[in-house]
Order: C-alpha cells, then sequence, then structure tokens
C-alpha cells in the first residue's frame, strides 16, 4: 500500500455535499410551507434558489454549498497538479486550465451561496452570474479533463477505464444538451413553461455535476491517488 492519506474522499464529499444541501433545502421549506410539495425533477415546480432562499433552508444550505465550493475548487487544483505530473510539458496548458477554470467554477459557487436570500437587482444579478459561472466553468473543467486522460491513456501513461470515460462524456453532453434545451424553450415557451424548464434543467444540471464528482472519486480510488504530509524539524 502507498504511504499517505487516500484523496478521493475529497472528491465524493465535494460532490455530495451540494446534493444534500439542495435535499436538506427543499425539504425544510416544504415543510414549514415555503415551498410546494411536489418533485422538483418532473414538474419544476420550484428552483433550488427558491427552497434555500428564506429562513432555516437558506442558514443550512449555505452552510453545506461554501465549503463544498472550496472543497471542489481545491479537487479541481489536485486533479491539474496530477493530470501535469502525468503528462509532463504536453499537459501543462491542460493542467493550468483546468485549475484556472476550477476555481472559478468554486468561486462563482461561493458568490451565489453567499447572495442566496438577498434581496435588489444588483444581488439577483449577482446570484444568475454565479451560476451561469459556476455550471459553465465545471463543464468546460470536465471537458478540459476528460480530453487530458484520453492523451494519457493514448500514450499509455495513464489508465482510463471505458465505463469512467463514457460515463464522464455521457454527463457532459447531458448537461450541454440541457442548457441548449433550456435556451430553445426560452425562446419560443410562455412564461409559465419557460419557468417550469429552467427549475427542472437547475435541479438535473446540478444532479449531473454532483455524479461528475462521484465519477471522478471513483478515478482518484482506481489510481490511488494520494497526499503525503511530513514534519521536518528545523533543528536546535
Amino acid at each position: 500500500m502507498k504511504p499517505g492519506w487516500p484523496l478521493w474522499p475529497l472528491a465524493l464529499v465535494a460532490g455530495l455535499l451540494p446534493a444534500v444541501a439542495a435535499v436538506a433545502a427543499i425539504a425544510l421549506a416544504t415543510r414549514s410551507g415555503l415551498v410546494p410539495s411536489c418533485n422538483p425533477f418532473v414538474e419544476g415546480c420550484v428552483s433550488i434558489s427558491r427552497a434555500a432562499r428564506h429562513d432555516l433552508p437558506n442558514h443550512v444550505f449555505r452552510a453545506l454549498v461554501l465549503p463544498a465550493a472550496v472543497l471542489q475548487a481545491l479537487a479541481w487544483l489536485v486533479q491539474a497538479q496530477a493530470l501535469h505530473a502525468a503528462g509532463g510539458l504536453a499537459l501543462r496548458r491542460s493542467a493550468i486550465a483546468l485549475a484556472v477554470l476550477g476555481v472559478a467554477a468554486g468561486s462563482a459557487l461561493i458568490l451565489y451561496g453567499s447572495f442566496l436570500g438577498t434581496e435588489g437587482a444588483t444581488y439577483r444579478w449577482l446570484r444568475r452570474y454565479g451560476t451561469v459561472i459556476y455550471f459553465g466553468g465545471t463543464c468546460l473543467a470536465m471537458l478540459v479533463l476528460g480530453r487530458g486522460l484520453q492523451r494519457l491513456h493514448a500514450r499509455g501513461t495513464l489508465a482510463l477505464p471505458r465505463f469512467h470515460e463514457r460515463a464522464m462524456l455521457v454527463l457532459f453532453a447531458a448537461i450541454v444538451a440541457m442548457g441548449l434545451g433550456n435556451a430553445l424553450v426560452g425562446a419560443v415557451a410562455d412564461a409559465a413553461l419557460k419557468d417550469r424548464v429552467e427549475n427542472a434543467t437547475e435541479w438535473w444540471g446540478s444532479l449531473g455535476l454532483t455524479l461528475a464528482f462521484v465519477v471522478l472519486a471513483s478515478l482518484w480510488r482506481r489510481w490511488d491517488l494520494r497526499v503525503q504530509f511530513s514534519l521536518r524539524s528545523s533543528g536546535p
């Protein structure tokens, strides 16, 4: 067994925390009568933002999402370093792009969580900006990572199991398709349908990002990616 601490729980917790936050928020909001009781994945009756906007659901949501954002940014930095270590100069630009996109996505999630529950046009714009950058940055990070891993696999440097490769491609394609479908519906549908589609897309997109981190955690566990800490004495 390699020395050091396994890193796969970092990616797993980073991905699951936002999902737990969203489920806890809508459960508490429904129980308190703040939102209707429904299935948001199917009916699109309420968005994650609305479910977590007020009172206890807001506090619980932010308490989970804000540390999750930091963990997700850290996970992308770890993956960028691992990508650079495995690919050397050939993947240096990909590693830098992955780090930048990951930190940008994590920062956007912090922005979104911090201003959720506030009022005013400026704050609404900040929340919307945070959501767009988070989803877009994470999707692009997935794309950069997938391409980098394919190059390493082709060179025989790092094994990329077929299941994980297909899972990443399916998740990325699904999230992009939802974004395009959301834009198309917004252009042709009435306000009520547009709102329901946007709500449902937010829930399904969040689920897709959660599954992306689960796949990443599975890859790290298969590669036995670890971190080692050491204490050095400076002497007497």
